[in-house]
């Protein structure tokens, strides 16, 4: 979930890291486990359908807990995960070391993937991170790399921070804003998915959340 960030201090990294702070990174799993992102991850990849997926992206992979998730769901498949955060990235390859994951570094706007490389694309967390310009470029990126007929998966919160749990504290804060499920469909169709669609929704113990779905 850490994706590219604007106006970042000098000699400051210019993505979000774990939890916000690199120190942060050796609890993420932890912080993680306890505000039940694992829940949200097992049906994600319920929803995904990836029986007939030979390729599979994960952006904004973090410390690769989904990635593995895809690759024990779908061993015969190639997956790899995307993260610009190296430190989370090094903790992601370790975690999965003898599982076949690729992990890459990059950022979601630029894709370092060909045209129609891949038959999911799947996201966890990390679409409120993204300004709307950040969010339209990932979505034509994505679009790009799937193959026809190929489908973005993603969950996340929504624009709304009342109630959600521990992130009462952010208020109206920014990163939520546009994070509604009207307009992260229509930026989705504007990036030209079709069948565009929320999934399901969940009360989890971070608040709402939806899945989304949007077929190449």
């Amino acid at each position: 979930m850490h994706q590219r960030r604007h106006g970042h201090a000098p000699n400051s990294p210019d993505y979000l890291p774990a939890a916000g702070y690199d120190a942060l990174l050796p609890a993420y799993d932890l912080i993680s486990r306890l505000l039940g992102a694992a829940t949200m991850h097992r049906r994600l990849v319920e929803l995904a359908d990836l029986d007939a997926a030979r390729r599979v992206l994960e952006i904004g992979c973090g410390t690769g807990n989904l990635t593995k998730l895809i690759k024990r769901r779908q061993p015969g498949a190639e997956v790899v995960g995307l993260d610009p955060d190296p430190r989370a990235l090094a903790m992601a390859t370790r975690k999965a070391a003898g599982l076949g994951v690729r992990f890459d570094r990059g950022y979601s706007q630029s894709l370092p993937y060909p045209d129609d490389s891949f038959d999911r694309v799947l996201s966890s967390l990390m679409f409120h991170h993204l300004d709307a310009e950040q969010k339209r470029g990932t979505l034509a990126e994505v679009r790009r790399v799937l193959r026809p007929g190929g489908a973005l998966y993603l969950v996340d919160l929504g624009a709304t921070p009342g109630g959600h749990g521990p992130l009462r504290r952010l208020g109206p804060h920014r990163r939520l804003a546009g994070n509604d499920a009207d307009t992260l469909t229509g930026l989705c169709t504007e990036a030209g998915f079709g069948a565009v669609a929320v999934l399901d929704r969940a009360r989890t113990r971070i608040g709402a959340v939806s899945y989304y779905r949007g077929i190449a």
